[in-house]
């Protein structure tokens, strides 16, 4: 597999990565208040202001193609649209300032989900503009969020140490245990089968939960005190983990229970988020203003 590095402008702080339908790979810059959008095959980068104050922190890709953005600087859900550059925006409700978005996904019923870390997580209906905003069980901590492959949302909290299922009709959170209390649930990503992956931040764990059979697998990342950031999964559903103590990504193969790392060229790199496509992991290194991506040389559209 080939690591190829992609720089930004210095002070962006690439926090989140999204790569698009049409080749490019959007990466939210945080401590400039701009979405980026970057050509992996010139290396040259489009930066889109957000707005005044703007702070993104997750993009994700949505099911109209354009670019969907946590903006936890303006308080609100971004939508930016590929081809005319325009944001629209959907501000927090006023009681609900200072939300710290973090991350977003979409159900199956084509609302976008998102989590605060000041204890909130919401619902927002882009068709109508509608936004339900919840109290978070535990208060503080709603961080990662993903959807399975049936349209149900997932979060979990890294305060709370939890991981949660809202109704998607009553938004009400059926909380989830993990194996051991105060793992620091961070990051979070569905396979196909509709299992979740969870990065443990404090315990340093790669964790699945099977919400079939209702149980957790749990995995020890390699080296001395390793602390589990990013997850992704691919489409070949292997399953892809930051560690800030290594300063390396690594990949596991649930087939074989075995992780294999790819250490940055730069100290620092702190990989915050991941995602991909066939043939390509792709990630933030928020620490050294760059972009990595991890390519397969067998890119039969599986990734």
């Amino acid at each position: 597999m080939e690591v190829k590095y992609f720089e930004v402008q210095a002070g962006d702080h690439p926090h989140d990565v999204a790569p698009a339908p049409d080749g490019s790979v959007w990466y939210t810059g945080q401590g400039a208040g701009v979405l980026g959008r970057l050509d992996p095959k010139s290396g040259q980068v489009e930066r889109i202001r957000l707005g005044e104050g703007s702070a993104p922190h997750g993009v994700i890709v949505g099911p109209d193609g354009a670019a969907w953005v946590t903006d936890s600087g303006q308080n609100a859900i971004l939508r930016v649209d590929p081809t005319t550059k325009k944001v629209k925006t959907w501000p927090l409700p006023k009681e609900r300032a200072n939300a710290n978005l973090n991350t977003a996904a979409f159900d199956g019923k084509g609302h976008i989900w998102f989590t605060g870390q000041s204890g909130i997580y919401g619902r927002l209906d882009p068709a109508t503009g509608k936004m339900d905003v919840w109290d978070a069980p535990r208060g503080r901590g709603p961080y990662g969020i993903t959807a399975t492959p049936d349209g149900a949302i997932y979060y979990v909290s890294l305060a709370g140490s939890f991981l949660g299922k809202p109704d998607l009709e009553t938004g009400e959170t059926a909380v989830i245990e993990p194996e051991t209390k105060g793992v620091g649930t961070r990051r979070i990503w569905s396979d196909s089968k509709g299992r979740l992956w969870v990065s443990e931040w404090n315990a340093g764990n790669l964790s699945v939960y099977d919400p079939t059979a209702k149980d957790w697998k749990v995995y020890k990342l390699p080296g001395d005190e390793p602390h589990a950031y990013a997850v992704y999964v691919d489409g070949k559903d292997k399953v892809w983990v930051s560690d800030f103590a290594a300063n390396a990504v690594l990949r596991f193969d649930p087939e074989t229970e075995s992780f294999e790392s790819f250490p940055s060229d730069k100290t620092g790199a702190a990989v915050r988020q991941m995602a991909g496509r066939p043939g390509e992991a792709w990630g933030a290194e928020s620490g050294t203003d760059r972009l990595v991506v991890i390519g397969d040389s067998d890119k039969d559209g599986r990734n």
